[in-house]
């Protein structure tokens, strides 16, 4: 078969419409014709009353010789970020934003079968033939047969560029049976369509993705993703797949990512690494970057100074309210963080000069935008010192009520702040991000979504 045989309409402009990032809407089951699975990650999962359980995290299927694919269900994740199954037989409906099940769910954690495949973790990306010609899985369309079952009949596929430019080949879609690779297995798969899917989703989410990814394919995905996004999806994983992940790069790159790391999460991320590569790893990094992580290295693990973040909001007291509502406004910052301002005389980056005081963004809001900083202060608070212990740390927040609290050290200087998500941290046991089973107290063993 060759491509100009090909009567399909190109995957980009399907019969339906208002769909997101381009891609085809979703609809009913009622005027349902097919959907595309990649649009369903990140899709809420709602009971019949209207409660949402979870979100839609990938779409289960068996892979047949000679027929196409039969899905099986859903992998939903309902908190606390545990993925459990979701049969297909039991959703009742797929609208644009939603999906509606009946019945219940078993909230054990779902385990795939040895003859079941992961539609958006697996199969995207994935170099296959149509016609003889090379083209890239962008996604696959299920639609619900004749017998009620569902199957995967059609498949999206970009062909490769031509000419000396090599633009982004044309996209099309095609039926499964004109479809040929897909058993086999792959050296470099890469990541972009399945990274398409889940970019939308904060780093935690696509941390947990990853964490349910094939080592191979978590490689891939790693190595597609930019410094910056995989800087952020490391500081979510569990010590063993950061460090998994990062001894699969290459020594310049994995310097790269430590730098694009919050310094406190490198700081730890290094104290578990082999001294040896640590160092390695640290003499490659920029020296601006290696500075404030070399800095938290000289504290001990569990006192203020090794949780401290050391790049909060520093501001001098002559700065506007207006500039320090800017600040706290800006999108990389963690609610945490943003929830005061440290004022100090210069230099503002720590270790600073002169610490003076902390401005609560509640009061920055109360006052004029052309008032002084240094006017906002609360000087009822004072800071702690590097070296108080986890427990104490933990006392301060509660009484004062914060969410944060400046690390001032013996010269006056602010050193860092320590935020209430950094004593999480170290409150929760060094697995917690990896307990997805049930606990017990947390919810029933099943969710039922009888209306």
């Amino acid at each position: 078969m060759q491509f100009g045989e090909i009567k399909e309409r190109p995957y980009v402009e399907t019969a339906f419409k208002g769909a997101r990032r381009g891609a085809p809407a979703l609809t009913s089951y009622a005027a349902l014709v097919r959907i595309f699975v990649a649009r369903l990650a990140g899709t809420p999962v709602f009971d019949p009353a209207g409660d949402q359980i979870g979100r839609v995290r990938d779409v289960v299927v068996a892979m047949r010789p000679n027929d196409p694919p039969r899905v099986h269900g859903l992998v939903v994740e309902v908190q606390p970020r545990r993925r459990v199954f979701l049969p297909i037989t039991r959703v009742q409906n797929i609208e644009a934003d939603a999906v509606i099940f009946t019945g219940s769910i078993n909230l054990r954690r779902f385990e795939k079968h040895s003859t079941e495949s992961l539609a958006i973790g697996e199969l995207l990306d994935l170099a296959v033939e149509v016609g003889g010609e090379k083209v890239t899985v962008l996604d696959l369309a299920m639609e619900q047969a004749r017998s009620r079952e569902w199957l995967v009949t059609k498949v999206a596929v970009r062909r490769g560029g031509r000419g000396l430019r090599r633009r982004r080949g044309e996209t099309l879609v095609v039926d499964w049976a004109d479809v040929a690779g897909f058993a086999s297995v792959q050296d470099d798969q890469g990541a972009a369509n399945l990274l398409a899917a889940f970019e939308e989703t904060r780093p935690a989410d696509l941390a947990n993705a990853l964490r349910h990814l094939p080592d191979k394919r978590r490689a891939e995905v790693a190595a597609a993703l930019d410094d910056e996004r995989l800087a952020d999806v490391l500081e979510e994983l569990p010590e063993r797949d950061q460090i998994g992940i990062l001894s699969r790069l290459d020594a310049e790159r994995a310097a790269d990512v430590l730098g694009a790391m919050d310094p406190d999460d490198a700081a730890d991320l290094l104290q578990d690494l082999p001294p040896a590569q640590a160092e390695a790893l640290l003499a490659r990094m920029e020296p601006r970057e290696a500075a404030p992580v070399l800095r938290l290295l000289t504290y001990a693990e569990n006192t203020a100074g090794g949780m401290m973040t050391s790049e909060p909001i520093v501001l001098p007291p002559h700065a506007t309210i207006a500039e320090a509502l800017a600040q706290i406004r800006r999108q990389d910052i963690t609610p945490a963080v943003a929830a005061q301002v440290y004022v100090t005389r210069p230099p503002i980056e720590t270790p600073t000069g002169k610490y003076l005081g902390v401005a609560h963004f509640q009061r920055l809001l109360r006052e004029p935008p052309s008032s002084l900083l240094g006017g906002a202060i609360d000087s009822t608070i004072d800071p702690i010192r590097p070296g108080l212990p986890l427990n104490g740390v933990t006392s301060y927040l509660a009484t004062y009520n914060l969410v944060a609290a400046p690390v001032v050290d013996e010269l006056g200087r602010l050193v860092g702040a320590v935020t209430v998500d950094d004593v999480l941290d170290h409150l929760l046991p060094p697995d917690w991000r990896e307990q997805d089973e049930h606990v017990p107290g947390s919810g029933p063993p099943e969710v039922t979504g009888a209306g």
